[in-house]
């Protein structure tokens, strides 16, 4: 069993650039690689080998906050148990090398793992693994429990054999994020319908772009920010029953737009996360608008609105940088962008307190509208989404925009039926070896070519068109 696990997670895919959701911007903003007990359990650390603890890994502190603020200061943690958090950075692939061994090491570790994280672009290779266990059949929860999440949320952690090896608290649809401001100077408006008439398909949106230039605005930040919306929307998944790599048309529609954005300065050629990209969504910024998922707007859009960041002081207020100037639209697409599964580990010594986690944090319907009212965040649970949206409930950072709503009706057109398991490594090479592109420095065949040579490298065992 070792080997075979060896196998499949020596062919990792290597850090997505998002998290999420947290895909992503909450990566970045995670600590050193450290266990950390939670705060709210009122316990001193962990000794090895001790049964009282509940041993979490992940890549940030995102679902650590929501762990302790909706399940532990519930008073669900028992007394004598200890939550340990083992936080490791995305950043070069650090926390799934840490988790790999780790997990390689679970039968005869003393400290063995209880929960761990996966990201939406990797979770194909953990759920393949026998160290994954069966939701329902080891861990014990319900059809009837999970009977209100997202298909799309249960189908990406469903191996080929039928068993469900995950759940998650998030549904991860996207919108398009505009500047209200710049939106009624290009278009004479800024209500979110009569902007979504004028960008809802690819034409429209680069005949948007060309006013916007007009204007003396970026239609985008950088080269990558419309590339979840192209990438989600493949025809086919990127590697063929016979290994070989496919370049999906929509990719090169991607290729194309971006290039064309580049050398006409519809876009400010950042990347994503690169400071200058999060600084155009700021009070300086003149880029019409941002592709964003569900936890992208609370977590990344939001601070990097603000002229004063919560840390020095500011609030979150109309009056503090552009906050209120932002709006929402359906955009061209719909796509989905990140998410974060939790998976129960083979050889836990917690299963009754992991089914109970997994229960209140992806079941619990006013756990999940909680989580969204107090943090914008779109949950898993098509009730309690379904009663905010048709309530009057408003975004005060959205301009009193109630976005829910459209993130209810973008949610089932999620289709990930072209998922694959190097996902994550061919966007991320196919994003890398056209910068060059963009930039002029090499041809759209040579980037190509430095693409395919990539991918090989990383993955031995796919093959580029001959």
């Amino acid at each position: 069993m070792k080997k075979h696990l060896a196998i499949v997670l020596a062919c990792a895919l290597i850090l997505s650039i998002f998290t999420a959701c947290g895909n992503n911007a909450a990566s970045s903003a995670a600590p050193s690689a450290e266990s950390t007990p939670a705060s709210s359990a009122a316990q001193p650390a962990s000794t090895s080998g001790s049964e009282k603890v509940l041993r979490i890994y992940c890549w940030n502190d995102e679902f650590k906050s929501r762990f302790e603020e909706y399940f532990a200061k519930a008073g669900k943690v028992p007394d004598g148990i200890t939550v340990e958090f083992v936080i490791t950075p995305n950043q070069n692939n650090a926390y799934q090398d840490k988790l790999d061994a780790a997990l390689l090491n679970q039968d005869s570790a003393a400290d063995k793992i209880d929960l761990f994280l996966v990201e939406a672009d990797y979770a194909s290779k953990y759920i393949k693994s026998d160290y994954t266990l069966d939701v329902k059949k080891d861990v014990g929860l319900t059809d009837a429990d999970m009977a209100d999440q997202y298909a799309y949320t249960q189908e990406i952690v469903t191996d080929d054999k039928g068993v469900l090896k995950g759940v998650t608290w998030q549904a991860t649809p996207g919108l398009f994020a505009y500047r209200r401001s710049i939106a009624k100077d290009v278009l004479g408006t800024d209500d979110p319908a009569e902007v979504q008439k004028q960008l809802s398909d690819w034409d429209k949106f680069n005949a948007v772009a060309v006013k916007a230039n007009a204007k003396g605005y970026k239609m985008l930040s950088g080269y990558d920010d419309s590339y979840r919306t192209f990438s989600n929307n493949m025809s086919a998944p990127w590697v063929d029953e016979n290994d070989n790599i496919v370049v999906d048309p929509n990719m090169m529609k991607w290729i194309d737009q971006t290039k064309e954005y580049t050398d006409k300065g519809y876009n400010n050629k950042t990347s994503l996360w690169a400071p200058e990209w999060s600084a155009d969504q700021g009070p300086n910024g003149k880029v019409f608008g941002f592709f964003y998922s569900t936890w992208g707007i609370n977590f990344t859009l939001l601070g990097n609105s603000l002229a004063t960041p919560l840390a020095d002081g500011g609030k979150e207020e109309v009056g503090n940088g552009i906050f209120g100037d932002y709006a929402v639209c359906q955009g061209p697409q719909s796509y989905y962008w990140g998410g974060t599964w939790l998976c129960a580990a083979k050889g836990s010594d917690n299963l009754d307190l992991v089914k109970e986690v997994m229960k209140t944090l992806t079941c619990d319907k006013e756990t999940m509208k909680k989580i969204t009212l107090d943090t914008q965040d779109y949950t898993n649970n098509k009730t309690a989404m379904g009663e905010i949206a048709n309530s009057d409930y408003k975004s005060e950072f959205l301009g009193g925009q109630n976005h829910i709503a459209l993130f209810a009706e973008a949610a089932p057109k999620i289709d990930m039926s072209n998922i694959g398991d190097y996902d994550q490594g061919l966007n991320e090479e196919l994003q890398g070896a056209f910068k060059d592109y963009f930039d002029g420095n090499v041809s759209k065949e040579e980037a190509l070519s430095n693409f395919y040579t990539a991918v090989v490298e990383k993955y031995p065992n796919l093959k580029a068109p001959a």
